[in-house]
């Protein structure tokens, strides 16, 4: 068994696993072993879809020290007018050059692709079988808590009866022939991909179907624009939330006041979502979903037959040539949670909403910078991972309340400031040149902040109360 010798072993090269070692180099001189199972660092990339890419701007991605962004605008698209997404083929060779570039470049370290951790401290070569056992000197990192999902790893958790032709949608572009029907099975993020790729493709909308099992609240992407031309959708959504939580009577009234304010929005005005994942859709590519009037609302398949979808109390009849389309993963399956800091474990989870890349770096800084566990621990404290439409709010509160505690670090907003995976902390602070309309926005979420404390504590109960009625 060869024997290796690390400040810290990182499990898993994905986006977490990478963010987190990044920062790591940058603020101390620790050496690193990090370990994946692909080829190629990136994690859940090197499976995804070939039409793949980030819903939230490229600005906001990757490592600290690295840009991922060119900075442009799209000029055309459905992502018209705002900062540019990086595509997954940009994605991994990012994460290449990253790897090629800065970490190994700088002597402390070490990359074992293909290769399974064993728990022990030990971990296997999948080519070769070699075994290596791992003196840390420190902290074991465990890049692997979100445990993305794709559809090309995924199983399905509905039966299919022999002859039915079902793809994930990564097979998408390898078809080479009409079919009389397309089935889209899933209404997170891949469903929509895919719904939007068959549009692209010219594909009338009345012969695609696409199963919805929950509908799902959605951001609104020009709100999550970075820089100071954005100021007034970005910054201004967020004063917006803060509003609505200080005046909403309930979850109901909550979610339509948000949807007044153009923080959130959903397929379909007559269908009340009841789910949220965080989702970030531009309204030209709302515009083009809502062509698919085909829209089926049965719960969760069941079983996939010839000629039929069967869910748990009703059905539906197709017939003709039908291709299904699997977009039933969910991205984040897990739910449990762990502390951040544990003895020599570290697991990396959000310490802000929707933003596992910075989460990282940040959980980094703080490992770097701190010594008391509890301390550590109670600076990053945890943003659930949002699943129902409820959890909005409760994410919206550990978010607040994490907020509110860095405020009292010293030094911490500085750090945040100078983040690139941060975004908007620095458009938090005027200066001379700062518009009346902006040092509006600024002085109107100072105050409502106190505001929106008390909105929520109003409104968790029903949050709360509403989980516990779905058994979650």
């Amino acid at each position: 068994m060869t024997q290796i010798k690390t400040d810290y072993l990182i499990i898993g090269a994905g986006a977490v696993g990478m963010a987190f070692a990044d920062v790591l180099l940058s603020e101390t001189q620790a050496t690193v072993t990090i370990i994946d199972k692909h080829d190629k660092p990136g994690g859940h990339w090197n499976d995804a879809y070939p039409f793949v890419t980030l819903h939230q701007p490229s600005k906001f991605y990757g490592v600290n020290s690295v840009e991922l962004s060119s900075g442009r605008k799209d000029a055309l698209g459905l992502n018209q007018g705002m900062h540019e997404l990086a595509s997954g083929a940009e994605v991994m060779a990012y994460y290449d050059q990253v790897m090629k570039h800065v970490f190994l470049p700088s002597g402390r370290v070490k990359y074992y692709p293909m290769c399974e951790y064993n728990g022990d401290r030990t971990f296997t070569s999948i080519v070769s079988g070699e075994k290596f056992s791992v003196d840390v000197k420190n902290k074991i990192v465990d890049g692997t808590y979100f445990k993305t999902s794709v559809p090309s790893t995924h199983t399905p958790n509905y039966s299919i009866a022999d002859g039915v032709e079902l793809i994930p949608l990564n097979e998408l572009p390898s078809q080479n022939s009409p079919r009389d029907h397309y089935v889209v099975i899933g209404g997170g993020k891949t469903g929509i991909d895919a719904c939007l790729w068959l549009l692209n493709n010219r594909i009338d909308p009345s012969k695609i179907t696409w199963i919805m099992p929950r509908d799902a609240w959605w951001i609104d992407r020009k709100n999550a624009q970075p820089g100071e031309e954005f100021f007034m959708s970005s910054m201004g959504a967020q004063l917006k939330q803060m509003e609505a939580i200080a005046t909403a009577a309930s979850m109901n009234d909550l979610f339509d006041k948000l949807e007044a304010a153009g923080v959130l929005f959903r397929l379909d005005k007559n269908v009340r979502p009841s789910m949220f994942h965080g989702a970030t859709v531009s309204q030209a590519e709302a515009n083009e979903l809502r062509k698919i009037t085909n829209v089926i609302r049965k719960g969760r398949v069941k079983r996939i037959e010839m000629n039929e979808i069967r869910f748990a109390d009703d059905s539906i009849e197709l017939s003709g040539d039908t291709l299904f389309i699997d977009c039933s993963a969910r991205a984040v399956p897990v739910s449990e949670t762990y502390p951040v800091f544990e003895g020599n474990n570290i697991c990396v989870q959000t310490v802000r909403s929707y933003q596992p890349v910075f989460s990282a770096g940040f959980i980094a800084h703080i490992e770097a910078n701190y010594e008391d566990e509890a301390t550590k621990n109670d600076i990053c404290g945890l943003v659930p991972l949002p699943n129902h439409d409820v959890d909005w709010l409760i994410g919206m509160a550990a978010q607040m309340r994490n907020q509110q505690r860095w405020s009292q670090e010293p030094g911490l907003r500085e750090w945040l400031i100078e983040s690139r995976l941060d975004g908007f902390t620095a458009l938090t602070i005027p200066n001379e040149n700062t518009p009346a309309e902006h040092l509006k926005v600024l002085m109107g979420m100072k105050e409502a902040v106190p505001a929106a404390a008390e909105g929520l504590k109003r409104l968790m109960p029903e949050a709360i109360a509403t989980r516990a009625k779905l058994g979650v």
